[in-house]
């Protein structure tokens, strides 16, 4: 379904559709089955806007808050300079658009353009085009300056690369609110019918695609602390809230590594939903997990001091919601709170 036809509900149009395979039995053949779901059924389309309006607004307020020092991070002024930078890429083939010149003037145009590119991937407004835009400036801040990065750009990066084959604007979008156009003559009609067809294949293979780094994201996390001996004995959180990198709030810190029990704990609780998160995501447990993460991230941004990180991680986990629990949710946040 279009977002056309999502405003105007109306169905979607098969003229021109061959059907299904049949195979012994009367029956489609499971490859003809697989291929009709892939090319006419989109999965997970509230997730992706999710995805979409969380990745730019999480960005864009990164942006908002850095930049009284967007020029010793970014710019022409960073101890890290073009130049330096310039000589990295030609080391590992990276590319940003904030090296094509050391002009001031140059670098605030460019800055510009991230933050009204953030804002628009949010709105969902010619989302095709801005998503490709959102991910070159990703891509152009993050290469410009890696050695500033928490690992919450690293996926943010990734992320913004497989949104631009979703169709991440078909819901809660300024795309989805436009007024749908008129009927097209039936020559080209099969032509949208195909174009749709490749877009809903793209939309899907990028939703498993994402899901499935989430799952290798935390299932190795997970496997990389059952190796340390730290994590196994319980007490890996307790030098993490002792290190002073890593202290916004120094006694809130102290008093959390007071509590030795609930730290153990929370250590052996953190390994084994990471570990478990793979397997979880196709039971029952998956929101009881994924209200576990919510918590962890929640607490990693304020103990550690790491917001930019837990957000990237708690958006991508919005890639598990089922569409179903997102629209009952909005529908009864509606409910609760009219306009």
């Amino acid at each position: 379904m279009t977002s056309d036809q999502a405003v105007t509900g109306a169905r979607p149009t098969t003229v021109g559709l061959p059907g299904p395979a049949i195979g012994a039995g009367g029956r489609p053949d499971p490859v003809t089955k697989a291929f009709t779901f892939l090319t006419e059924h989109a999965v997970s389309l509230y997730a992706a806007s999710l995805l979409r309006i969380g990745y730019g607004l999480l960005y864009l307020v990164f942006l908002l808050r850095e930049f009284p020092n967007r020029d010793e991070i970014w710019g022409p002024g960073s101890p890290w300079t073009p130049a330096l930078a310039r000589e990295l890429f030609g080391q590992t083939g990276w590319f940003s658009i904030l090296t094509l010149s050391d002009s001031t003037w140059y670098f605030e145009l460019c800055y510009f353009f991230a933050l009204v590119t953030a804002a628009l991937f949010a709105l969902g407004w010619r989302t095709r085009l801005t998503s490709v835009l959102f991910a070159l400036v990703v891509a152009s801040f993050h290469g410009r300056s890696i050695y500033m990065s928490d690992g919450g750009d690293n996926l943010i990066e990734l992320m913004a690369i497989y949104l631009m084959v979703t169709d991440c604007g078909r819901r809660w979008s300024l795309d989805a609110r436009r007024r749908p156009r008129r009927s097209a003559p039936t020559a080209q009609r099969q032509l949208v019918i195909a174009r749709r067809m490749l877009s809903t294949l793209l939309h899907n293979c990028g939703m498993f695609v994402i899901a499935a780094q989430v799952c290798v994201l935390y299932g190795a996390a997970g496997l990389y602390k059952v190796q340390g001996g730290l994590w196994r004995d319980g007490t890996a959180l307790h030098y993490v809230l002792n290190l002073d990198l890593f202290q916004p709030w120094p006694a809130l810190s102290a008093q959390v590594d007071s509590h030795l029990v609930f730290s153990a704990v929370a250590a052996y609780l953190t390994v084994l939903v990471q570990v478990a998160f793979p397997f979880a995501v196709f039971s029952r447990l998956k929101y009881v997990v994924l209200c576990l993460l919510l918590t962890m991230h929640l607490g990693i941004a304020v103990l550690l001091g790491l917001p930019m990180f837990s957000g990237a991680m708690i958006i991508a986990d919005a890639a598990f919601l089922s569409d179903s629990l997102i629209t009952r949710a909005v529908a009864a946040a509606r409910r609760r709170w009219p306009r």
